[in-house]
């Protein structure tokens, strides 16, 4: 990649292509050469700031747009969050401005210091003694976000609770050996230890829980223990000797009909902008960007060590802030194509992560099917995905975030949660009221994991309605004689007040969003609908604090009309906010949602009772939704997918049926 130290210079192929590693520097150059900026502030993120909509339009006519960057920036002596906009276009500053009583997202270098500040405190040091480690280079000291329980917790400092475990080696899983009763308060500005509080030793749990080679899961004192690795797993090869059937065009992406960009935020991680689906040789909108914009994980426990775990990964840390480098043949199997992403360090230079977004095509079983039993003609087309997705990691959980493309105009989301649960420790002849026992003094909290997807739709364009969609029985009587009848009633959600909607499993709810200027081949408004899948509801009372910064869990779906400056479920700075920011806020005002540029916002969850089988990692388990086309095409849009002739598909002459052979087709 080219060095270019002046922005000038930099040249992109479209507005919403995501900053390069030369560009996030020249940003943040920019912003430090400004007349009274703090030499000694650390920037948190920096991001290209996205084109508005209407300036989208105007480079598909040919305009030229310029390029800007913004940035998130602490100012550690003065204790200030600052924003900043730069031109990259034309070199310059357009506004640095102070957002008071916030506090931004964990810095890199914070999780670094905050284990050297923990581990050379004296107090500490003497708590771990009277705990029987004398050892300190491998214990692990992790960062938490402090979170919000009272005012004492007030964004005025930039506070961090971390938790600390002993590591015995240099490598070893240090969740298995968690330091309970053991809390500790950093201030993240100053960088000092304001407090260390010891409520009572706790044994720390000894047994190892080691995963990483056969050689250790064989050890028999290892939870679990096996005998070694399987032997009796034969080759599974996934070839594609013609190459993949998408193409890649800069951020550009083209696959069957389906034609859309990736984008990345360093708070986001994956962004897919401009879908649009190729319908009999027309482009036919459907989203004009998608992303999970939120997620966070209460726990149900209420033990010192617990009680604050309620970390909004997003916002107080960042879901592409700590996106994986993908491995080939690993995270990704098949023709892959990668997209490198870049990131700011604290001193504002740009750094590239290799492969962090995978690109690639799967098998996804049959698409349709149909015998005819009368006649023996058996047809049957199989499906194709285009899996989109990132990895990240944040502490002790890994989560992979995927977006599934199919050839019938279906969009699926799917998280994929796999990683090290977040451990206590317990006294013996105690039972952990809200939690699993693992193995000997060591438990598993419950917990839940909640995800917000910010869904920008422009279904046939930008004006569209949603509809709530409920299926219910007919009363008993001349219309329903037998009681099985049932109709579907649809309500539209008209304004904001009116938009914040809860799943119904008697009903089987469902949403439309519906252009009500498009019609469909039998005179019905085309539509997209969102499909629920695996959900859960939170289990905080109405006051609870965590609830109060989470207020998006109040709903499973929520609309508001499009501002381009509302793009957090939880709103711009959860760091140690008190709440009543970003949802609960936005539909506030009320806004009219009848034909006009909507976004919907879907949370959906998992919730998480924890068992022995998650430990000492845990198997990869799957939640999510779909956007599925509804009235949007005239027909089934994947009747056309041709005939499967991979080798590994039989192809007989005939077909065999209810033991009776049939003339096969």
């Amino acid at each position: 990649m080219t060095d270019i130290t002046d922005a000038s210079h930099v040249v992109t192929t479209h507005p919403l292509d995501p900053l390069s590693a030369a560009e996030i520097s020249a940003a943040s150059a920019l912003v430090r050469s400004s007349q009274g900026f703090p030499q000694a502030a650390r920037f948190v993120s920096i991001e290209r700031q996205e084109p508005s909509k209407e300036e989208l339009e105007a480079f598909a006519t040919g305009a030229e747009i310029e390029r800007r960057a913004f940035l998130v920036i602490r100012d550690v002596v003065g204790a200030r969050t600052l924003e900043g906009v730069v031109s990259l276009s034309s070199s310059s500053v357009l506004s640095v401005s102070h957002i008071p009583d916030v506090q931004p997202g964990l810095l890199f270098e914070d999780f670094l210091a905050v284990e050297e500040l923990v581990r050379n405190d004296a107090r500490w040091q003497d708590a771990m003694r009277k705990r029987g480690v004398t050892k300190f280079d491998h214990v692990m000291i992790e960062p938490w976000p402090c979170a919000y329980l009272g005012e004492e917790d007030s964004p005025t400092r930039r506070l961090n609770r971390p938790l600390s475990y002993v590591r015995y080696s240099e490598d070893e899983n240090a969740y298995a050996h968690p330091v309970d009763n053991l809390t500790v308060l950093v201030d993240l500005d100053s960088r000092e230890v304001l407090e260390v509080v010891d409520l009572g030793v706790v044994p720390v749990p000894g047994r190892p829980a080691e995963f990483w080679t056969p050689e250790e899961i064989a050890n028999p004192d290892n939870i679990p223990t096996f005998p070694g690795a399987r032997t009796d797993l034969k080759a599974l090869e996934i070839t594609q000797p013609d190459g993949p059937s998408f193409t890649v065009n800069g951020n550009e992406v083209s696959w069957q009909k389906w034609n859309f960009r990736v984008g990345f935020t360093p708070r986001e991680g994956l962004v897919l902008h401009q879908l649009g689906y190729d319908d009999k040789g027309r482009r036919r909108s459907i989203a004009h960007r998608i992303s999970l914009s939120e997620m966070v994980v209460p726990y149900a426990d209420t033990a010192p060590n617990q009680i604050r775990k309620a970390v909004f990964d997003g916002g107080e840390d960042g879901l592409g802030k700590n996106a994986n480098s993908l491995v080939l043949g690993c995270d990704c199997v098949g023709e892959i194509f990668y997209f490198d992403v870049a990131l700011t360090d604290s001193a504002g230079t740009g750094e590239s992560v290799k492969n962090a977004i995978c690109l690639h095509e799967e098998d996804a079983g049959v698409m349709w099917k149909h015998t005819d039993l009368r006649t023996g003609r058996s047809i049957v087309r199989r499906s194709r995905r285009l899996v989109i997705s990132q990895f990240m990691t944040l502490a002790n959980y890994d989560y992979g975030f995927y977006w599934y493309l199919y050839q019938d105009g279906t969009i699926e989301c799917e998280v994929k949660l796999t990683g090290i649960m977040s451990m206590g420790a317990f006294a013996e002849g105690e039972i952990p009221r809200h939690g699993a026992r693992i193995a000997p003094g060591l438990y598993a909290p419950h917990h839940q994991h909640f995800f917000n997807a910010r869904l920008d739709m422009a279904v046939d364009g930008p004006r569209n309605t949603v509809v709530e969609v409920d299926s219910r029985s007919l009363p008993v009587g001349p219309e329903n004689p037998y009681g099985n009848a049932w109709e579907t009633v649809s309500t539209k959600l008209t304004k904001e007040s009116e938009a914040g909607r809860d799943l119904d499993f008697a009903s089987a709810r469902s949403w439309k969003i519906v252009n009500t200027d498009s019609v469909n081949v039998a005179g019905d408004p085309v539509s997209y609908k969102v499909m629920p899948g695996e959900n859960a509801h939170h289990l905080l009372h109405d006051d609870a604090p965590v609830l109060q910064r989470a207020g998006f869990l109040k709903h499973q779906l929520w609309v508001t009309k499009f501002d381009a400056s509302e793009r957090f479920a939880a709103g711009d700075y959860p760091y140690q906010s008190p709440g009543g920011e970003g949802l609960p806020k936005y539909v506030a005002q009320d806004r009219s949602l009848e034909n006009e540029d909507v976004v919907l916002w879907y949370t959906f969850g998992v919730h998480h009772i924890t068992r022995t089988e998650d430990w000492p990692v845990m198997p990869v388990h799957r939640t999510g939704f779909s956007l599925k086309p509804s009235g949007f095409f005239d027909g089934n849009p994947a009747l056309d997918l041709p005939e499967s002739t991979s080798d590994h598909c039989a192809h007989h002459p005939e077909t065999v049926h209810d033991g009776h052979i049939h003339p096969g087709h």
